[in-house]
């Protein structure tokens, strides 16, 4: 199955997760690690707002707007989203932040799996009853993935 890891940057359980998804035979598509570019520069893995602007956090909206379509920003949606596309299921691992969010609820309203991973406490959210599942082990994941 392909697999789509839904996650952020800071989570600490997301290498473990990929890994743990491949080694059980799946296709995983790793937003840490997407597909080479031309046009990447060196260091640069994935997509950081830093890469864009270090000083990111200080846009007001309008910078923020534009800079949704900067080479980079549009370079890393066009991975993502193709990555979406291919896939057949997505796996949110929490914690994290709105974006990933927004790609589970993508795969949700496209009827495809949808299985929120939740290793550690975090705040209850009543609207993951939508997903195929909600897991707490990778085992959990990996049988809601079967």
């Amino acid at each position: 199955m392909k697999i789509y890891v839904a996650s952020s940057w800071r989570n600490v359980y997301y290498p473990s997760v990929v890994s743990a998804l491949r080694d059980a035979g799946h296709d995983v598509y790793d937003f840490r690690n997407p597909p080479f570019h031309p046009d990447a520069v060196e260091g640069e893995q994935g997509f950081k707002w830093e890469y864009v602007d270090p000083n990111y956090m200080g846009w007001t909206p309008e910078e923020y707007k534009e800079r949704l379509h900067h080479p980079k920003a549009e370079r890393q949606f066009k991975n993502d989203i193709e990555a979406m596309e291919s896939c057949d299921a997505c796996v949110l691992v929490l914690p994290c932040g709105r974006s990933a969010h927004t790609e589970a609820g993508w795969f949700a309203g496209r009827g495809k799996k949808v299985i929120a991973y939740i290793p550690e406490q975090v705040e209850p959210e009543l609207m993951y009853k939508l997903f195929t599942g909600v897991a707490t082990t990778m085992g959990e994941v990996l049988r809601f993935l079967s």
